[in-house]
């Protein structure tokens, strides 16, 4: 398949996170789908957000994530901190009514919105907004307003912390174990929705996944 011609010659982690992402989705899909058949519609049962579309998107996880690597130009480690971000926003929406769940219809622009807001704060150099929208599939209007929202949600809280950034690498490196052996589900990766996926960030760290990952 493209996408994965054009993962192979992508960082690492670039694949690992969307494998992560996609049974996400796919979990969360399916809790959807059971709860449709009890309303009128899927929309109906998640809260009004910018980053949810009114329709589920055709390119797959895997597939906009092998263009994202392919068009950003950015290091392995904003998709390490992008991961981050969105764990930090689903945490912190958790706390509020209405929580945002990593679905079809949100993963896509949360996925671009979390890579530019990681690129911005990682990266010497980078691609503007407008570039991003293209990359993405989105208007400009559309990523200067997801791109704002985005840094209310994870209120503004952009350092990543060496431990903190090892201990993610630990959970994405237990997802590529997972991928390599074919075994059952890593225990990190548990749970419905994305917030589910890791423990907290102030639990342990590891600096020798780094650069496994980044390879």
């Amino acid at each position: 398949m493209a996408d994965e011609e054009d993962l192979a010659d992508a960082p690492r982690v670039v694949g690992v996170l969307s494998a992560l992402l996609e049974r996400v989705v796919e979990r969360n899909d399916a809790v959807a789908d059971e709860l449709t058949a009890e309303t009128a519609s899927a929309a109906s049962l998640a809260p009004p957000s910018a980053f949810r579309a009114t329709a589920r998107p055709d390119i797959s996880v895997r597939s906009y994530m092998a263009r994202i690597a392919r068009f950003a130009g950015c290091s392995p480690a904003c998709y390490v901190v992008a991961y981050v971000y969105l764990d930090r926003l689903l945490r912190r929406g958790r706390r509020r009514r209405g929580a945002l769940a990593v679905d079809s219809y949100s993963v896509h622009r949360l996925l671009i919105t979390a890579v530019l807001a990681a690129v911005k704060f990682m990266d010497d150099v980078c691609y503007n907004n407008a570039y991003f929208a293209r990359v993405g599939g989105i208007s400009l209007a559309e990523m200067n307003y997801l791109e704002v929202d985005f840094l209310f949600a994870v209120e503004f809280d952009l350092n990543v912390s060496p431990e903190t950034f090892g201990h993610y690498c630990a959970v994405l490196r237990a997802e590529m174990l997972y991928l390599e052996l074919e075994g059952p589900p890593a225990p990190a990766a548990a749970g419905p929705k994305l917030h589910s996926c890791c423990l907290s960030e102030d639990d342990g760290s590891s600096s020798s996944s780094q650069q496994q990952l980044a390879a």
